[in-house]
């Protein structure tokens, strides 16, 4: 695993966060050190959609900002780890940055995996048994959201599910301060400087725009979720499972 330095010499200039050639080479070294929970939440999100596509009427499942692959790679895990026979399983794996979907068609050549670049905005999503968002949802415009997440609640077949996990802001200013300052020690105690610390936070601060819980749950209330369960959260960070 190569190791994440994108942010650790000084720059002049800080530009907007992208998924690029930089990044997806050290994807997987960044998202375990800066995601607390994340080498939970992909294998669980995996087990929770095998689960969902069992007993759904449908074998169809979107993984949405599929990044290198790992959550498809986690569903097809927990398939065969449930001992599930799916031949007539297909998972649409969707990404609008084809730096890291190269990386993706490399590391998981199943043939029930189609993998798409494109923005998942305009994808059509049709008869799913299961749709798979891991730290996707805060990357779109805000006002975007409700749009996105109304097709894909129209795109579920009977049963389906939608798993969503992102980061997430406290309505409460001090909780808020616990768990940002927290979450800063969780990348120092994982190695990052203050340097990039600071520069990879300047970057994302006008890409990546976060929700409270409670205004997800309305969210997905509102476009037509009868259940919606927190099943994860550390610190600013949280997964959803909506039915």
């Amino acid at each position: 695993m190569t190791r994440d330095q994108v942010f650790s010499e000084p720059r002049s200039q800080i530009v907007d966060f992208a998924f690029d050639e930089s990044v997806a080479s050290v994807f997987p070294d960044m998202i375990r050190r800066s995601v607390p929970g994340y080498e939970l939440v992909v294998p669980m999100t995996g087990l929770l959609a095998a689960r969902a596509l069992r007993d759904a009427e449908s074998r169809r499942a979107y993984d949405l900002g599929c990044s290198l692959g790992a959550t498809t790679l986690a569903m097809l895990k927990a398939l065969e780890a449930l001992d599930l026979e799916a031949p007539d399983l297909e998972i649409v794996a969707v990404d609008n940055a084809s730096a890291m979907l190269e990386q993706a068609r490399s590391a998981v050549t199943d043939p029930r995996v189609t993998f798409i670049e494109a923005d998942i905005r305009n994808l059509p999503i049709k008869d799913a048994g299961a749709v798979t968002m891991n730290w996707v949802l805060q990357f779109l415009p805000p006002d975007a959201r409700d749009e996105m997440l109304s097709r894909i609640r129209s795109g579920l077949a009977d049963g389906g599910v939608l798993l969503l996990s992102e980061k997430v802001r406290s309505e409460d200013p001090d909780i808020e301060a616990f768990n940002d300052a927290a979450h800063l020690d969780f990348k120092r105690a994982n190695g990052y400087s203050e340097l990039e610390i600071s520069q990879k936070r300047t970057a994302l601060e006008q890409v990546m725009i976060t929700d409270s819980i409670e205004s997800h749950r309305q969210r997905l209330e509102a476009v037509g979720f009868s259940r919606v369960q927190v099943w994860y959260q550390c610190l600013n960070w949280a997964s959803f499972v909506a039915t």
